[in-house]
């Protein structure tokens, strides 16, 4: 069994260790090898070509902010989508992929301006915006396409 297959690699939001998790654990919430901090909950969670899948293919809600180190509007979103994360630990699991460092992801989901933000439910796109939005119109936003 390949080991890409079955685990997804992700970094630690508190320590920045990288930690292997089986993706079939993770719905157990697990936590850092290292400082013991929540792994996928809570924090945005950085998304590579390596964790997309497992990460989109939990029974949690998956929001994506697309966006890159060059972008003043995803710079200046990235505080309002940490919070949201943080509010909504539990409902839904927040991912940041990097355009720069992740084409290829960039290249799978079609993003031809960022920030733009997906919602995933059962692995399948559910709602989708381009733009960044200040804390109240995002949650709104976020709010509705949870429930699709």
């Amino acid at each position: 069994m390949s080991t890409s297959a079955s685990t997804i690699t992700t970094r630690c939001p508190s320590c920045k260790g990288l930690n292997r998790v089986p993706t079939d654990r993770v719905s157990e919430s697990p936590k850092c090898g290292k400082c013991q901090t929540a792994l996928l909950d809570g924090a945005p969670i950085e998304g590579t070509e390596l964790n997309i899948d497992g990460l989109l293919n939990s029974d949690v809600p998956v929001v994506i902010d697309f966006w890159a180190p060059w972008c003043n509007p995803c710079v200046g979103f990235a505080p309002v989508f940490s919070d949201t994360a943080e509010e909504f630990n539990g409902r839904a699991r927040f991912v940041k992929i990097d355009t720069e460092a992740q084409q290829m992801l960039g290249a799978k989901y079609q993003i031809r301006s960022i920030p733009t933000v997906m919602v995933f439910k059962g692995g399948k796109r559910v709602d989708v915006i381009n733009g960044a939005l200040p804390k109240s119109q995002f949650n709104q936003w976020l709010n509705q396409a949870l429930l699709k």
